[in-house]
């Protein structure tokens, strides 16, 4: 049985294209307009063993708002559609990611019960810059939460440490870690149980 998905979502500041396979190899064709937040779709499907297809196409004369919660929307639509009724799967996962001095936690239930907490240091440079247009790090928090909410996961993602003591955090690595460590529990997460018998949740439904 495959697990995939084709998600199309169409509004007046959007128009976004997600297909995903859970069980792919990790590699991504993705095209959003925000060059950082291409880079960490890029690390959902590479981390997440998903193959990832995005294209979007937004607003971006205003910013990139509309073009990062809409996207992050249709992902978590996508994953809720590929993950089907659940049966199979190891349903929680958790991911302890360092990259260089940051140190990220993520830990994720497939629960069907949309809630995401999120902790990070308010202390990071506004924005992150690569092509195209640049990358409000204020929106990390609506990735998580638009995607949490869409894929109707529980999530939890919290910075542990973001810099050495008395630096300045680096936001490009503070963010990265998180988008890592969230690829590594949701492939936990959605990963086969071999031990598994239905759907893993004393309900008979997830």
């Amino acid at each position: 049985m495959t697990r995939t998905a084709r998600v199309e979502r169409g509004t007046a500041e959007t128009k976004v294209l997600v297909e995903l396979d859970l069980d792919g190899g990790g590699t991504a064709d993705v095209t959003t307009g925000v060059g950082f937040f291409d880079h960490m779709l890029g690390q959902i499907a590479k981390h997440g063993g998903f193959d990832l297809t995005v294209h979007t196409t937004g607003d971006l004369e205003v910013d990139a708002h509309h073009t990062v919660e809409d996207t992050a929307l249709a992902l978590g639509a996508a994953f809720a559609q590929a993950l089907g009724d659940k049966a199979g799967i190891r349903r929680y996962g958790d991911a302890l990611i360092p990259l260089d001095e940051v140190l990220v936690r993520a830990a994720v239930d497939l629960s069907g019960r949309p809630y995401v907490v999120h902790e990070e240091p308010a202390d990071l440079p506004p924005y992150i810059f690569g092509s195209g247009v640049a990358f409000p790090t204020s929106l990390t928090r609506h990735v998580w939460e638009s995607f949490g909410h869409a894929a109707r996961v529980t999530l939890h993602v919290s910075v542990l440490r973001a810099a050495r003591p008395g630096q300045q955090p680096d936001a490009h690595h503070v963010v990265e870690a998180q988008f890592k460590a969230v690829a590594r529990a949701l492939r936990a997460a959605a990963a086969p149980d071999p031990r598994a018998g239905g759907v893993p949740s004393t309900k008979g439904v997830l």
